[in-house]
């Protein structure tokens, strides 16, 4: 849905001519069948793939993409059962292996950026802006963030620096400075 979302906007900016009522069209099935299809009613939760249990923190993008509206409550939902299943010592691994426990990765910095900007986008500022702090934490010495966090052997492994845990603090950082609104896509 995002990819004829933004071909649609881009479009209608542009002024180039475009199948719109086609996109729009396409648009709006894929809307529904994620809505009906990806979401588990009886979890209050979106789900990693259609009809399956496991959650993947992507999900934590559906306000900011303007899938759903933030006071959804399929959205907060989903913000929360990412929280309750993907969370380790307060932070955000991408996901569990199929044996339910965690792999050999660590949590995704950037993933927990998502993570609060979601709970501001909700309305839990102060968890965001908590999370955000112990995020700042995670800095090495010279102000840099890895791919991952460790939380009990407290290290960053992966990829150092990695340009998108530092894009996520900078969003992060901008949003709970101008309000969470700026984290928001319009969408139709």
């Amino acid at each position: 849905m995002g990819g004829f979302d933004r071909m649609i906007r881009t479009a209608e900016r542009s002024g180039l001519p475009a199948p719109l009522d086609r996109w729009r069209r396409i648009r709006e099935a894929i809307h529904r069948q994620v809505c009906e299809q990806g979401y588990d009613a009886g979890r209050n939760t979106f789900t990693q793939s259609y009809g399956s249990e496991p959650l993947d923190a992507a999900l934590l993008l559906i306000p900011r993409l303007g899938f759903l509206p933030p006071d959804d409550a399929r959205v907060v939902g989903t913000v929360r059962a990412v929280r309750r299943e993907l969370c380790e010592d307060g932070f955000v691994l991408r996901y569990r292996t199929d044996d339910g426990l965690p792999g050999t990765e660590g949590a995704f910095v950037a993933c927990s950026f998502w993570l609060a900007d979601a709970l501001a986008l909700i309305g839990e500022r102060r968890e965001a802006e908590q999370l955000f702090e112990r995020l700042l934490d995670l800095r090495n010495d010279v102000g840099l963030l890895s791919e991952q966090w460790e939380p009990h052997a407290r290290r960053q492994p992966g990829n150092t620096p990695q340009a998108f845990s530092h894009l996520s603090l900078v969003n992060t950082a901008i949003a709970l400075d101008r309000g969470p609104a700026h984290l928001v896509s319009s969408s139709p």
